[in-house]
């Protein structure tokens, strides 16, 4: 099991490695001088080259990479010799605590260092985790959202197959994966947040936490979470309503549940102590995968309904050219996503043991 587990670990971590060296090349090679942007077009020659010297952007390439990493990394050297350099440790800029030094070098303890945003100067990992809670509620919200209510319908379907609940079931999961989601949000958004407004009490657009217009301070505004929390979780949902049922078909079809049939048990028994807890595990391995999948995925999301998460802090610093916050939420995102895959699988190999052998 140790060797399993040590595998999983192994793969996420070339995993993120992997991930990590396609953002940084790919977004060192894209045009534009981070310098001149975060001081403007009429910024003199020698304030360029201390900002690009400060950045590390006056450095070969594979140097800039070499960098970036130790950056990343939760224990990293620093210089110590050299005042003026830019590996060189403070508490302010990078946090942690200094280790040991070693031949000139500081070995440092640390939260991974994203670097600062080009245009408010302000650390990445600050505007992430302002914008991450906001993503994770409603993420957790929308898969909530689809499990309880796909279920629910799956297994309707299965027990009631070929009815009129059934052939609704089958269409509104076949249009739910074939509409994309920021068409969906918009005539959710229109219907529920405009057109029947008065009877919903539901905005078009909105955020966790509101601004009182009296000027009070922020509020939680839970209601503005309603309409992005479906429109995300549609997807899902339809794929749970599909596999719910085939699964639910599949096991009804089974020995033991004819044999507990034939016992004389009721059908409802028979369903609820037997059929159902064999149907769940494909629909709660398909769960956990989907939940990754929609911190991801929840960029349109948030656009059209003005939700603050990560995706719309992507889409303003794309807007802006501010590179770092794009490459740290793009990293904070793969780690999520291989974190939770990696959990998975390793449950996996708890629960199976034939999980393990392959």
């Amino acid at each position: 099991m140790i060797q399993f587990i040590t595998k999983r670990i192994t793969y996420g971590f070339f995993v993120l490695l992997g991930v990590i060296s396609v953002v940084f090349f790919l977004f060192n090679v894209l045009p534009g001088d981070p310098a001149r942007m975060m001081l403007g077009q009429r910024a003199d020659k020698a304030s360029i080259e201390a900002i690009n010297k400060d950045l590390g952007l006056n450095q070969p390439l594979p140097v800039q990479f070499a960098l970036y990493l130790n950056d990343l990394s939760p224990i990293s050297l620093h210089n110590t010799s050299d005042v003026d350099s830019r590996t060189k440790w403070t508490a302010e800029k990078y946090g942690g605590f200094s280790l040991l030094t070693i031949s000139g070098y500081q070995v440092v303890i640390k939260a991974p260092y994203l670097r600062r945003s080009y245009q408010s100067q302000k650390k990445v990992n600050e505007i992430i985790s302002e914008t991450l809670l906001e993503t994770t509620v409603l993420a957790v919200s929308a898969i909530l959202f689809a499990t309880f209510l796909g279920v629910l319908l799956g297994i309707l379907s299965a027990i009631y197959k070929d009815s009129w609940l059934d052939r609704i079931s089958l269409l509104f999961a076949t249009s739910g994966m074939a509409l994309p989601s920021f068409f969906v949000g918009i005539i959710i958004a229109w219907v529920f947040g405009y057109l029947l407004a008065d009877y919903t009490g539901l905005n078009m657009t909105g955020s966790l936490y509101e601004v009182d217009d009296l000027g009070r301070g922020e509020y939680l505004a839970l209601s503005n979470l309603i309409l992005p929390a479906i429109t995300l979780g549609v997807r899902p949902l339809s794929v749970i309503v599909q596999l719910s049922r085939n699964s639910m078909l599949e096991v009804m079809s089974q020995d033991f549940v004819r044999t507990a049939v034939a016992k004389g048990l009721s059908k409802h028994i028979v369903i609820l102590k037997h059929a159902l807890k064999n149907a769940l595990n494909p629909v709660l391995t398909a769960v956990s995968g989907m939940f990754a999948s929609l911190m991801a995925g929840a960029v349109f999301v948030e656009i059209v309904f003005a939700w603050k998460g990560i995706g719309w802090e992507v889409v303003n610093a794309l807007e802006k050219y501010d590179l770092p916050v794009v490459m740290g939420a793009v990293l904070v995102i793969a780690v999520i996503f291989v974190v939770i895959n990696m959990i998975v699988d390793i449950l996996y190999g708890i629960l199976d043991p034939r999980v393990r052998v392959s």
